[in-house]
């Protein structure tokens, strides 16, 4: 699970107008570190549109669809922190966005280890207030 966060792809205290917006930052941060190309970024659009991705406790999981998998070259996860958070509509708003995209089957490892940490409303809020990268990371790398 090595090298699937790292400081590069986390953007702390975002401010977005969107959930599209948001889920753009998301889906660059992967692209920028070569997970996916820009195509991919479109299909996690395409994916919101189908059905939230917003998960509960301020989380959403923005990720491609079925269909954008050939645009995955390596797993990866970005995070995008939203400070004053960001309309998922149907009165969710999320805080923290963690966009994925990963080869195969390895995005129900990587899905299971983000559910875990962000089924803890405390961990969440400490992604949500941590004011570095690493910090993110280190709580993270407690699960992932």
């Amino acid at each position: 699970m090595k090298n699937i966060l790292t400081a590069e792809k986390i953007m702390l205290n975002a401010k977005v107008a969107s959930k599209e917006e948001a889920i753009r930052l998301a889906g660059n941060l992967l692209v920028q570190a070569g997970h996916v190309t820009t195509v991919y970024v479109e299909k996690m659009q395409e994916r919101e549109q189908l059905a939230t991705t917003y998960i509960g406790s301020g989380v959403a999981i923005p990720h491609g669809t079925n269909e954008s998998k050939q645009e995955i070259q390596s797993t990866g996860i970005s995070i995008v922190q939203v400070p004053e958070g960001v309309d998922f509509g149907e009165g969710n708003t999320a805080y923290l966005l963690v966009g994925i995209a990963a080869v195969g089957d390895e995005h129900l490892e990587v899905l299971s280890n983000i559910a875990i940490i962000c089924s803890e409303e405390e961990n969440v809020k400490r992604v949500v207030q941590a004011t570095t990268a690493d910090e993110i990371i280190a709580l993270f790398s407690e699960e992932v």
